[in-house]
């Protein structure tokens, strides 16, 4: 079956990341049509980027980054939870992502963000990011709004017309990681040709 990880975009304590991620998670959950799972970046502990060689050799000298990398490497598709932080991605998530280069290459993503605006600019900031890696990001969006969808601006709440955006953002999300299946068995094939 199709796996799409559900990826925090926080290491921060007391973040609001995770109440978004796991409810993402919940409602991914109960479509039936991939395999879901939450992956937590502050469980990898990943510091600022410190491998010697560029992430496109794969020649990664660190547990930290090998861990990673299997972790990632295992996912078909993903959705990325990014919060609105000094109007751009949260930079544990940037830094996370920054790690990797052929794990996350011809594979599909979604984006949930929230903050004061949406997290509209992080999405936006976010799209760079993933079309560099070769990551085919979908259209629609999970929008989120730090005044209407968390209670006491922590605990994740959200209005019925926002959390009706996640809903469009996952039927592409599935649709696109299920044809990116097919341009990956390409790419090995045309690789050992």
């Amino acid at each position: 079956m199709t796996k799409i990880a559900i990826i925090t975009g926080s290491t921060r304590p007391g973040r609001n990341n995770v109440g978004v991620a796991e409810w993402v998670l919940a409602q991914a959950q109960q479509r039936g049509d991939a395999d879901y799972e939450l992956v937590d970046i502050a469980d990898f502990n990943l510091p600022l980027l410190d491998e010697a060689m560029p992430a496109a050799y794969q020649q990664y000298s660190n547990d930290h980054t090998k861990a990673w990398s299997a972790k990632i490497a295992e996912f078909d598709g993903f959705v990325f939870i990014a919060g609105e932080y000094n109007h751009t991605v949260v930079p544990a998530l940037s830094n996370a992502l920054s790690y990797l280069n052929a794990e996350w290459a011809n594979k599909a993503a979604g984006i949930v963000g929230y903050g004061s605006a949406f997290g509209v600019r992080a999405v936006e900031h976010l799209r760079g990011i993933l079309s560099e890696l070769q990551i085919a990001h979908v259209q629609k969006t999970g929008m989120f709004s730090l005044f209407t969808d968390f209670e006491n601006f922590s605990t994740f709440a959200p209005t019925e017309l926002q959390a009706e955006s996640v809903a469009p953002m996952l039927d592409q999300l599935v649709v696109w990681t299920r044809a990116l299946e097919a341009v990956r068995a390409g790419a090995l094939v045309g690789a050992s040709a």
